[in-house]
């Protein structure tokens, strides 16, 4: 999720004088300070031979982004940890781009675990072709299922911060960058993978905390993307799963889903 140091700026260019400040600034606030969550046009000044001046905080009198300058290794465990100020440094600060593909690619990795246990609790006699062909199937139908559950997820997150939004707020709230947020601070599942590889007497522990981990992620993507409060924080997300039960609920009801045959993952759903 992280990305350190200056490389993750956005491409700029710098002034006439001599002095090339934070690449992209410009007239309009696009940075954040990531201690206090004020604007920022500029997150450091390039003097001539490479001398960097970081810049401070109109308002709090601190830097602005002291990760600038920290390895892309630190940010990422400072992210793990869900420190607010390195969700703002990869949110506000930072150009990453890759939320799309890590969304497909955490999808396929929920898909592949449920269609290793539907295998697992499998016992088919039918003929080779016709099992390669229905696990194939199988596959594909995970992956719809995992895609579906996961709007609904988002779909009752959304709803949630559009109902409770206040009224007389100044600006809107920039849901396009929350479900950026919220697509790469599911980066936990990941770890699905490994669990499935690793496996062992514990795997539905670890499916557990696997979850938590994603679900407490989101929960600070939230707070730190919208600056709100940590009641509202928790309730969105309890709406995302209030709306994502009820379409696992749906599906179990549904004969075409995964039916009987899946039982093994749905009592083991996160």
């Amino acid at each position: 999720m992280g990305t350190g140091g200056r490389s993750g700026q956005r491409p700029g260019k710098g002034s006439a004088d001599g002095v090339t400040a934070t690449p992209g600034a410009s007239a309009s606030c696009q940075y954040r300070c990531i201690e206090c969550n004020q604007e920022a046009k500029e997150l450091y000044r390039d003097y001539n031979h490479g001398v960097l001046k970081i810049t401070i905080c109109e308002s709090c009198q601190k830097p602005v982004d002291k990760y600038i300058e920290y390895d892309p290794v630190i940010i990422l465990i400072n992210a793990i940890l869900c420190k607010a100020q390195a969700y703002r440094h990869v949110l506000f600060n930072t150009k990453i781009n890759i939320h799309g593909k890590l969304c497909v690619f955490c999808l396929l990795c929920e898909a592949y675990l449920r269609w290793w246990q539907l295998q697992d609790s499998n016992q088919n006699t039918a003929p080779d072709d016709l099992i390669r062909y229905a696990k194939e199937w199988d596959f594909y139908r995970m992956f719809a299922i995992a895609s579906l559950e996961q709007t609904a997820y988002l779909i009752g997150i959304f709803t949630f911060l559009w109902v409770e939004r206040p009224m007389t707020a100044k600006k809107k709230p920039n849901f396009i960058l929350l479900l950026k947020a919220l697509l790469l601070s599911s980066y936990g599942k990941l770890l699905l993978i490994p669990a499935v590889i690793w496996e062992h007497d514990y795997t539905p522990l670890c499916l557990k905390l696997i979850k938590v981990f994603v679900l407490t992620s989101n929960f600070q993507a939230i707070r730190v993307t919208l600056n709100i409060n940590r009641k509202l924080s928790f309730m969105a997300i309890l709406s995302g799963l209030l709306l994502e039960s009820t379409m696992v609920y749906f599906f179990q009801r549904m004969e075409w889903d995964v039916g009987s045959d899946c039982t093994i993952y749905k009592s083991q759903h996160f």
